[in-house]
């Protein structure tokens, strides 16, 4: 049985490895130069769109129409990906006079692309060319032009669809943050729109669904003495005790921080109680907020356990960073 020969990589494939990246590069720095009126055009045309964005391209160009798509659909800018072939079958149905179609193209000369340019226009739908030649009879026909053109393709042949396809997509993607930002999207805005993955978890999670309550609060008085305390923040395993009011009003809290200065003080730990060594004025948060409002002050403020309170300032919850891993907030 004849032995099949491992192929070794060539010599060269790093150098062109790092080539490739280069060009990639220096194609989309290139393009900075030309966010000019066209792009303000293209996007009032969206911004004013009383439909969605419907993009399109084929072959590599369709790939990126379909990402462009879904960009801008997670952003707060309702689009989808309708392929030229399958709109010329019966998909033009989708495209209305309130929508504004992105037709993706860098010749900008795809013939399945202009082969619908005309329904899109007897609609009286806007469209939006993005192509790599400002002359292009797609850029011509089209109400506004973004050109994704690139000096050369990191093809060693300067044939395959490399450079221009990251040009296209760098330029959907400054659409689509330009559009967002223009819009007042924000995190929770993307979070209703990411509801499934771990993303909307941590922007929807709120302080109520992780934190501890009831009889899992640790809680002392604060004419409690320290050994109570000590067992309270052992029984409670979150590194803290709160100190309360009868009414359940947070007074301070009581950490392993602040009986190991005590220790360091010398302090009379048999005499003193918890409110004379308790950190008074601690962060508190509401049961409403979002748990990662609770992240970035632990790391802002370098605490590690935040007590919950309701409106009256009234415990009602406690939580600490390990409590924010496992509910996956961070």
């Amino acid at each position: 049985m004849s032995q099949i020969q491992a192929i070794e990589p060539s010599p060269r494939a790093l150098d062109l490895a790092r080539q490739v990246l280069r060009i990639e590069g220096e194609a989309v720095l290139a393009l900075t130069a030309r966010i000019d009126g066209a792009f303000l055009r293209a996007l009032a045309l969206i911004l004013n769109c009383r439909g969605r964005v419907i993009v399109s391209g084929i072959g590599k160009s369709g790939h990126i129409a379909r990402k462009i798509a879904a960009t801008l659909a997670s952003t707060g800018t309702p689009a989808f990906f309708v392929h030229p072939a399958e709109a010329s079958h019966g998909d033009l149905g989708m495209i209305t006079a309130e929508d504004v179609v992105i037709g993706i193209s860098h010749s900008g000369e795809s013939a399945e692309l202009l082969n619908i340019v005309p329904a899109i226009k007897r609609q009286g739908a806007r469209l939006i060319a993005m192509t790599g030649d400002e002359k292009s009879t797609l850029s011509r026909d089209a109400d506004a032009h973004l050109d994704a053109g690139v000096a050369q393709e990191a093809c060693p042949f300067n044939l395959a669809p490399t450079a221009s396809t990251t040009a296209a997509l760098a330029r959907g993607d400054a659409l689509a943050v330009a559009l967002l930002d223009a819009r007042g999207f924000g995190p929770g805005d993307f979070a209703r729109s990411h509801p499934g993955g771990a993303l909307g978890r941590r922007l929807l999670t709120r302080m109520r669904e992780v934190m501890r309550a009831g009889e899992a609060i640790p809680a002392v008085a604060p004419e409690a003495s320290v050994a109570e305390a000590i067992r309270e923040i052992t029984r409670g395993t979150i590194g803290m005790t709160i100190v309360v009011s009868p009414e359940r009003r947070v007074l301070g809290i009581f950490t392993d921080g602040d009986l190991r200065r005590a220790i360091l003080r010398r302090d009379d730990l048999e005499v003193l109680t918890v409110g004379d060594l308790m950190t008074r004025n601690p962060y508190v948060m509401g049961p409403e907020q979002l748990a990662a409002e609770a992240v970035e002050r632990m790391e802002k403020h370098k605490i590690n356990q935040i007590p919950v309170v309701d409106d009256a300032g009234r415990l009602v919850g406690a939580l600490n960073m390990h409590d924010l891993f496992r509910a996956k907030a961070i």
